[in-house]
């Protein structure tokens, strides 16, 4: 998927270039830049892992929402709108997130398997769910979800 991923990108590109679709065009650079620097990066052996282009997507949509949130509380809204827009960009790459009654069903079985009985082992439960839920999932909602789930125990 990795190759295929990064091969999927580069048409989009040249799609959006085609379609003079600028913010489009500027978040799929954006994605082929940060595949092509862990492509390249000392130790990646020229290959981008699935797991490494999820994680790469993932941080990308966190950083475009806060720098959004930040322009939006500096009263730059049209450059927030933009932000937002690239993160909706992004995102299209990403799988089907999580809705929240989903998380909490995936979050309560992880619990269960993992034998988490209080709030103490809430590090056992994130070390799981981090990994089973990439992607599918933001790490702060999965963190409230668990404090919340763990709490009420």
């Amino acid at each position: 998927m990795a190759t295929n991923l990064f091969e999927q990108v580069s048409e989009d590109i040249r799609k959006a270039m085609l379609a003079r679709e600028k913010v489009r065009l500027e978040a799929l650079r954006g994605i082929k830049k940060e595949f092509i620097e862990a492509k390249t990066a000392k130790g990646a052996n020229g290959e981008l892992s699935d797991d490494t282009a999820m994680k790469i997507l993932v941080k990308m949509v966190k950083q475009r929402k806060e720098s959004a949130e930040i322009y939006a509380s500096n009263n730059r809204q049209e450059l927030a709108d933009n932000e937002l827009a690239e993160a909706a960009v992004i995102e299209q790459y990403l799988p089907k997130q999580l809705s929240a009654e989903e998380l909490d069903a995936e979050l309560r079985a992880i619990i269960a398997e993992v034998g988490a009985t209080s709030p103490a082992q809430m590090g056992k439960v994130m070390g799981v769910a981090s990994k089973r839920l990439a992607g599918r999932a933001e790490g702060k909602a999965i963190n409230t979800a668990v404090r919340e789930i763990l709490n009420n125990l």
